[in-house]
Order: structure tokens, then C-alpha cells, then sequence
């Protein structure tokens, strides 16, 4: 499976997986469906940018500090917009990208080199 194609799938799976974490905080449950929407979106750009980044860098340890950045980031961007709940937010957030980082690097497939033409 191609770099772009494990981070989409496994951002989205890991985002609503994350969203879905918010049931254990009692004061937010009304609000689990556009939590797990959002965190599925979340987790969708975080794979993406992690599987573009895995494409163009073949660096494990880049990989995992680029897919935390853009989780931790793309996390804040959420808990700031909710004025509160940093770390619920930011932590799973973080850990999101982390492992689609991995996951990109480690186990993506390269893009198939075009065969040269005369």
C-alpha cells in the first residue's frame, strides 16, 4: 500500500478511535458525534501530511517527529478553538501522528519508479 493511501486510512481509523476517547470525559458526551467526526478529519490530515512527507523523506525518526508535530499542532489548533481541555486534546492528538509517522515510513510502500524510455 502506498505511503499517502496508509496514512489516510490509518490517520482516519486512529482519529475516530481518538474522538471516541472523549466518552470518558462526562462533560463533553453530548457532544461525542461531531467529536469523533472531527478527530477522524483530524487524523485523516495528519495521515496525509505524514504520507507526503514519507514519500519525499525515508527517515523513521523524521517520520515519527513530523507526525507529531502535525498531530500536536493540528490538536491545538482544536483545543484552542474549545478554550480548554489541552491535554485531553493534545496528548491523543500527538500520539495520533506519532504512529501514522511510523506506520508511514515503516511499513509504506514507494512509489513505483517509472521505467526509463529511449
Amino acid at each position: 500500500m502506498n505511503k499517502i493511501l496508509l496514512g489516510l486510512l490509518l490517520g482516519a481509523l486512529l482519529g475516530a478511535i481518538d474522538g471516541g476517547t472523549a466518552w470518558f470525559t462526562p462533560a463533553v458526551r453530548a457532544q461525542i458525534v461531531g467529536i469523533v467526526i472531527g478527530s477522524t478529519l483530524k487524523g485523516l490530515i495528519a495521515g496525509v501530511a505524514a504520507g507526503i512527507f514519507a514519500r519525499k523523506v525515508n527517515s523513521v525518526p523524521l517520520g515519527i517527529l513530523f507526525g507529531l508535530a502535525v498531530g500536536a499542532l493540528l490538536a491545538f489548533l482544536v483545543a484552542y478553538l474549545q478554550h480548554g481541555y489541552y491535554l485531553e486534546i493534545m496528548l491523543p492528538g500527538s500520539i495520533v501522528g506519532m504512529i501514522v509517522g511510523f506506520a508511514t515510513q515503516r511499513f509504506g510502500a514507494a512509489p513505483a519508479a517509472a521505467p526509463a524510455t529511449r
